[in-house]
């Protein structure tokens, strides 16, 4: 007879279904997993996963970049700095998430590149809907039909966090 409480092994494995044990041993290891990383958050160690989420970013904001600066048609020589700093950006993010020394002097030179880029691309996207019929008196439909004021920010964002991943320490 069995304890109080308790199912026999062969009448649960009936009841909840086979392979139930596996998937609650993977459940808790995939629970202990994120339950460390967020430790490791807590004390400031996620340098390589900010280091790979920038190379990510990166990649992610060039293709964007470069569908929509196409369909401006390259039209002012600025718009193919972005499609230049974005590919390195993400080998120095990529670096930075394999190489602690890499982490720490290339990934934060890119970086500074790429937030120096994206403000550069805030002012030149506000000039040009300055340059809108209307300019900044017609702000609501300059916004809308101009070049995005807010998308250069983006690529700022990305490059922040190379800055960020440079200052924090390393996890094991």
């Amino acid at each position: 007879m069995s304890p109080r409480g308790r199912k026999r092994p062969a009448l649960n494995a009936l009841l909840i279904g086979v392979g139930a044990a596996s998937k609650r041993r993977r459940v808790r290891k995939t629970g202990f997993l994120a339950a460390r990383e967020l430790e490791r958050i807590r004390h400031g160690r996620f340098e390589r996963l900010l280091s790979g989420l920038t190379a990510v970013g990166a990649v992610v904001t060039t293709g964007e970049i470069f569908f929509e600066h196409d369909k401006a048609s390259f039209g002012n020589r600025w718009m193919w700095a972005p499609i230049v700093i974005g590919p390195i950006a993400a080998a120095a993010g990529l670096a930075g998430y394999t190489s602690k020394r890499a982490a720490k002097t290339v990934l934060p030179a890119a970086s500074a590149i790429v937030v120096a880029n994206g403000l550069q691309g805030t002012f030149l996207h506000a000039r040009g809907i300055g340059q809108k019929p209307g300019g900044w008196s017609n702000f609501r439909y300059n916004m809308e039909m101009g070049p995005p004021l807010l998308a250069p920010l983006l690529v700022t964002l990305v490059g922040g966090m190379g800055l960020l991943a440079a200052v924090l320490r390393r996890e094991r």
